[in-house]
């Protein structure tokens, strides 16, 4: 196979107008956090990037009440069709400075620059236009004639897609008018921190939306604060699980957005060429730091062998490289701890039994590297079956009859989404009908759309976020 090779065509990292130093945004300003200051590094070359002020327990405090100020005297009560234009302004914004966010998310993310480019900034404007258009339309979303905002939202996002993740939260809840203090990841707050930028810029009014970085102390702190009537968690299971403990009995509002481990099923008359592409978008995207991302794949044991060799063949073009070289596929895993976890756990796929190949694409010498990996002859027994790996990392099973793929799709704790491949409609309706996940995807896989329910069941926690059903989280119906 003829592998071409692309000389660099790196995008300028001095369009993300890196700062020295980032300072948290309570009540409309930004100001210094009483917390031990953070380095946020670049996952791809190991620098620090930029030292980030950090929130305590007290900033927390102010940030609440600076909401609570925010959502009894204006933001609460101003009629829909005012707020709308807030947050028609702020995704203007947003696609006006597109190019600067997507470098920096890429720089402090790890991820490669077409995906923060063409994926991950477009939909965090879209969240925010599609938003806006409800604001005034409340009354008519189902939810009841007059539904009502909540107050004071708490929101925690992740690391994997950090711009993305903040305009799934902050969206949602200023068109349904509540106000907002969101904790972003540890270890990715830079474009959280030029969206409270972007805020200020679109004269959102002091203390609707505040954004305080810090460790798992600071989201701890927002969760548990008595003021905050809603929670909105993306994270791990553990700490979806604490979350959801502390709230127990409290009366207050939660919606968790928790881990996964998808079932791909593919067919025996599935096109294996287009399940290929599907299949390499769903588990290699973003480096598999997805939490839908198709990490196990089910094929029928009559095309298991073709489909594997196409895989192999698809999978050994995929560039593993600089983040902000526009020809990288794969970019920097997150963090050195994910990617000692990524490391530990494919190792157990190797001890169990599985069959490793791994791709023998070059690694960079510096950064947080891992190449494209996939396990076959995995059973349903072995920890990449069943563990979250959250890496680029893929384990293969076979079945036989259509109800032997559904019931190993769903043994798992999981249930979060699901892919099926086949030409057949009554197929992928009867399937999609038995498949205990979230999102079920259709001859293609990780397709998002602001219009669009998302979210799960089981231990991928509970709610709905985006589209009609996902205002209901922020309204008190």
């Amino acid at each position: 196979m003829t592998m071409w090779e692309y000389a660099p065509a790196p995008e300028s990292r001095d369009i993300a107008n890196l700062k020295p130093t980032y300072r948290m945004f309570v009540d409309g300003q930004f100001v210094e956090g009483g917390g031990e200051p953070l380095k946020t590094i670049n996952p791809a070359t190991e620098e620090v990037l930029a030292e980030v002020s950090t929130a305590t327990s007290d900033d927390v405090d102010r940030a609440v009440q600076a909401a609570r100020r925010a959502y009894d005297r204006v933001w609460g009560r101003m009629p829909g069709s005012e707020r709308a234009k807030y947050i028609f302004r702020i995704a203007r914004l947003v696609q006006e400075r597109a190019r600067e966010l997507a470098v920096l998310e890429s720089l402090d993310n790890g991820k490669p620059i077409k995906e923060s480019r063409d994926v991950d900034v477009p939909t965090a404007a879209a969240h925010f236009f599609y938003h806006a258009g409800w604001a005034d339309k409340l009354a008519y979303a189902g939810h009841g004639p007059d539904p009502r905002p909540l107050g004071v939202a708490g929101q925690v996002i992740p690391w994997n897609f950090p711009l993305l993740m903040a305009a799934w939260k902050i969206a949602p809840a200023l068109a349904c008018g509540n106000t907002v203090v969101l904790k972003p990841a540890e270890t990715t707050p830079l474009t959280a921190l030029v969206l409270a930028e972007i805020i200020q810029q679109a004269d959102l009014p002091p203390g609707v939306v505040n954004i305080l970085p810090g460790a798992g102390d600071v989201g701890a702190a927002v969760v548990s604060h008595a003021d905050v009537d809603k929670v909105a968690f993306t994270g791990s299971t553990d700490v979806g699980k604490l979350i959801q403990r502390q709230l127990a009995g409290t009366g207050r509002k939660l919606t968790l957005e928790l881990g996964g481990k998808a079932a791909n099923i593919v067919f025996d008359d599935a096109p294996l060429d287009q399940a290929v592409e599907g299949i390499v978008n769903g588990i290699f995207f973003n480096q598999g730091h997805v939490c839908c991302a198709g990490s196990r794949l089910l094929v029928q044991e009559s095309v298991a062998d073709e489909l594997l060799e196409k895989l192999h063949a698809r999978v050994s073009t995929l560039r593993v490289g600089d983040p902000l070289d526009k020809n990288t596929d794969v970019g920097a895993i997150n963090s050195r701890e994910q990617l000692t976890r990524i490391q530990e756990l494919a190792s157990s796929g190797e001890a169990e039994g599985a069959e490793r190949w791994t791709s023998s694409c070059p690694l960079p010498d510096k950064g947080f590297f891992f190449a494209p990996t996939v396990f076959s002859n995995v059973s349903q027994a072995m920890r990449i079956a069943r563990e979250e790996i959250f890496g680029p990392v893929l384990s293969v099973l076979t079945f036989r009859t259509p109800d032997e793929a559904v019931a190993k799709a769903n043994n798992t704790p999981y249930g979060l989404s699901a892919g099926i491949w086949t030409e057949k409609g009554s197929r992928i309706l009867w399937a999609a009908q038995k498949m205990r996940a979230g999102v079920v995807w259709a001859n293609t896989f990780n397709r998002f759309d602001p219009t669009a329910p998302f979210g799960g069941y089981q231990e991928s926690g509970f709610g709905r976020e985006g589209g009609r059903t996902g205002l209901e989280a922020y309204l008190d119906v």
